[in-house]
């Protein structure tokens, strides 16, 4: 099944653009690979220190190089809901290896922080940079050499980039990802957010609110919502990184512990020592980030995919630009409705036919690849199905529904949501942005109208506070990209001018950080770059600038003068307040060193 020619011609200049880099890294990967196992090399001390605590079985299966060994980097923490059901993951995956003949050891742990914990704290400012410091840390545990092939354990929103990242870095090694699952559906999340706004508006009182998060965010598994963390999930299976219908299986369930031990056993199936090898780095090229991408704009994905998406495909030689991710997005059609993009959470989409479904429509349409590799096999074809538990209690998949079991969550390819994927970027003299508008109105993609300038979000969550924000504006908030500190997410605007908004006035977002997966009805240009801190364009707009954002024609622009524009001074912060607290003096070497965010916001591929 052949692809779309347009989705082909995007492919082939991304190729083109990539020979420079990708030549050489798979180069690289294929000369790693031909050493064969790699515990081989490890001198007897080496080796004793690496099985010391394995039984004799194992110590003597490992001594000889019989037995392939599965490494497990595992981002467990009891905090994070989303990984808590990650504790009881390494007995089954070595029960599993067990069962296959194999050996499986924890390499190491990476860290997991939650941006829902940290939204609007000084913690959020390491939260992009953990994305990169994981893909370190992962690397660390690699490092031991003593690995045929590797499960990753990773759900949230910078876990899942920094754990791709590295099994890309280790690309001659086979690389499976285990998801953990959503948490089953709690207080509705348009019912959470209409507490929001009433707290923020001074009508409810904090038990109200504390009571309304504390149900939508109840147990063990990811959010509900379709934000970073889910829209992880959907593209580790649309890339082949998962078992087919692994994304959305809830925790502590039966089908969920047998797709975890079925994925650590292909994993020792695909090393280089059976007959199906599949290292990583060579299984995910260039048609596999289209495919990503693809999926990213028929779901209505998460805004932050257009930083680690770029960080993702250039770990393996790849270089994907914010251009082919905003021409994909015109050819791509919305086939989801998940929140903030709808009603349903990601349970009712898996119920509705879920990635199977999504899967099958996109290639009857021809906007995937269906010619890739994947930890499952050759195509994607094989993931057109529906994951059940059998009698056995083994993984049982039947065909994909042909039509959608629920149409307002779920499309078929011939009567989409819309004919666009909504993420598009903008360009003009303020810059470059990228904007999400699969769940802005259309009435809404062009706003003109004068700046209010802030330098951080609680400044102008004061001013919502004092009445100050009244009238038609752009609230521009600058000094939030990497270099200035970290370029945390800015979650915390999304109800306050929710709130001006359904008041009817014309309200919009011109930012150099990051909004999130969450990131709804609001017209939001963010990831401005240049950054103000670079002496990005967004550090010379005044208060009472008139700004035109036009996401109909992908533009961004200040109605000022060119001349005058230009000669303007650049604004200064002080950004003192942000170097210390929480661990960020940890990362002053980060935020000097960061790439700007067209290219991913990369410590790594600045």
């Amino acid at each position: 099944m052949s692809a779309d020619k347009r989705i082909e011609a995007i492919t082939a200049r991304i190729v083109e653009r990539s020979k420079p880099h990708r030549q050489p890294y798979l180069d690289r990967v294929r000369a790693a690979a031909s050493k064969g196992v790699h515990r081989g090399v490890l001198s007897c001390g080496n080796l004793a220190h690496g099985f010391a605590v394995c039984s004799p079985a194992e110590k003597d299966a490992l001594a000889g190089d019989r037995v392939p060994n599965l490494g497990i980097i595992t981002s467990y923490n009891d905090m994070l809901s989303a990984h808590q059901p990650f504790e009881t993951y390494p007995a089954l995956i070595r029960e599993a290896a067990r069962e296959a003949g194999g050996v499986a050891q924890v390499a190491g742990g990476v860290p997991a922080m939650c941006d829902g914990v940290t939204q609007g704290q000084p913690g959020m400012e390491l939260s992009l940079f953990s994305r990169d410091l994981i893909a370190m840390a992962a690397g660390v545990g690699l490092s031991h050499n003593m690995f045929d092939s590797v499960v990753y354990l990773g759900v949230c929103d910078k876990i899942v980039p920094g754990l791709t990242i590295a099994a890309l870095t280790f690309g001659h090694l086979p690389a499976v990802f285990i998801p953990a699952g959503p948490m089953t559906s709690g207080l509705p999340n348009d019912e959470k957010a209409r507490v929001r706004q009433l707290y923020a508006e001074g009508k409810a009182g904090r038990a109200e609110l504390l009571e309304a998060e504390s149900k939508s965010y109840h147990g063990p598994g990811t959010c509900t919502f379709y934000g970073t963390a889910n829209s992880n999930q959907m593209l580790m299976e649309i890339m082949g990184f998962h078992m087919p219908g692994a994304s959305f299986i809830n925790p502590g369930t039966p089908l969920r512990d047998a797709l975890t031990k079925e994925a650590a056993k292909r994993a020792l199936a695909i090393t280089a020592q059976g007959n199906e090898f599949t290292p990583a780095g060579e299984m995910i090229d260039e048609r596999s980030i289209v495919n990503g991408v693809v999926g990213l704009h028929a779901t209505g994905g998460s805004t932050n995919h257009t930083l680690h998406l770029l960080a993702m495909a250039r770990a393996a030689g790849i270089v994907l630009t914010w251009k082919d991710i905003s021409d994909l997005s015109d050819v791509v059609p919305l086939l989801a409705r998940v929140y903030p993009n709808g009603l349903a959470d990601v349970n009712h989409f898996h119920a509705a036919g879920g990635m199977g479904f999504l899967i099958q429509e996109l290639l009857k349409g021809g906007m995937l690849h269906d010619d890739v590799r994947t930890v499952y096999g050759q195509g994607l074809q094989a993931y057109t199905i529906d994951p059940r538990l059998g009698e056995n209690g083994a993984v049982h998949r039947e065909p994909a529904p042909k039509v959608s079991h629920d149409p307002k969550v779920l499309a078929n390819i011939e009567t989409p949501f819309q004919p666009t994927g909504g993420l598009k970027m903008l360009t003009g003299n303020i810059g470059s942005a990228v904007i999400k508008i699969s769940a802005v109105k259309p009435e809404r993609h062009v706003i003109e109208a004068p700046a209010k300038v802030f330098h951080d979000q609680q400044e102008l969550n004061v001013a919502f506070k004092n009445g100050e924000l009244t009238g038609d504006f752009i609230a521009v908030v600058r000094f939030q990209g990497p270099k200035s500190n970290g370029m945390p997410e800015l979650h915390k605007l999304t109800t306050v001018l929710g709130i001006l908004q359904d008041r009817g006035q014309k309200v919009a977002l011109l930012t150099d950080g990051r909004m999130s997966g969450a990131s709804g009805k609001v017209p939001a240009a963010i990831h401005v770059t240049p950054e103000a801190v670079d002496n990005g364009p967004i550090g010379r707009i005044r208060n009472g600038d008139t700004i035109r954002l036009d996401a109909t024609h992908g533009t961004i622009e200040v109605l000022v003068d060119a001349a005058e524009f230009s000669a303007r001074p650049q604004a200064a912060a002080d950004l003192s307040g942000n170097e210390f607290g929480m661990g960020r003096e940890l990362f002053a070497p980060f935020r000097a060193i960061a790439g700007p965010a067209d290219h991913g916001a990369s410590v790594l591929f600045a």
